[in-house]
């Protein structure tokens, strides 16, 4: 199999598995999650409409956020977070196409 016909191992290595990005990222994410979470409370709990996508994305961005808040020698640990964000989402964007009726409102 040739080279250039597969993702590059170092473009796998410097995104996903580089080092934590720091408390700057960190918090961004976490504030993102906070946000999401409220989303979620407000249209559950006052509004009476689950509106389920802000919980994935809560989620999502909570395992992002914790990575990037690691020690920079957590790198795999770092990069296993992300990686486990990013199926989060990709469930997410998996229901709406699959299954709309069970994530979107009515």
């Amino acid at each position: 199999m040739d080279e250039s016909s597969s993702i590059p191992s170092y473009l796998v290595d410097e995104v996903l598995f580089s080092e934590p990005s720091g408390w700057v990222h960190a918090s961004v994410q976490f504030a993102s999650a906070l946000l999401f979470t409220g989303i979620y409370v407000y249209f559950g709990v006052l509004g009476d409409v689950p509106f389920d996508p802000a919980l994935f994305l809560a989620v999502a961005a909570s395992l992002s956020s914790l990575a990037e808040s690691l020690p920079k020698e957590r790198r795999r640990t770092a990069g296993m977070l992300r990686v486990l964000g990013i199926l989060v989402a990709l469930a997410l964007i998996a229901l709406v196409l699959l299954a709309p009726e069970h994530v979107l409102p009515r």
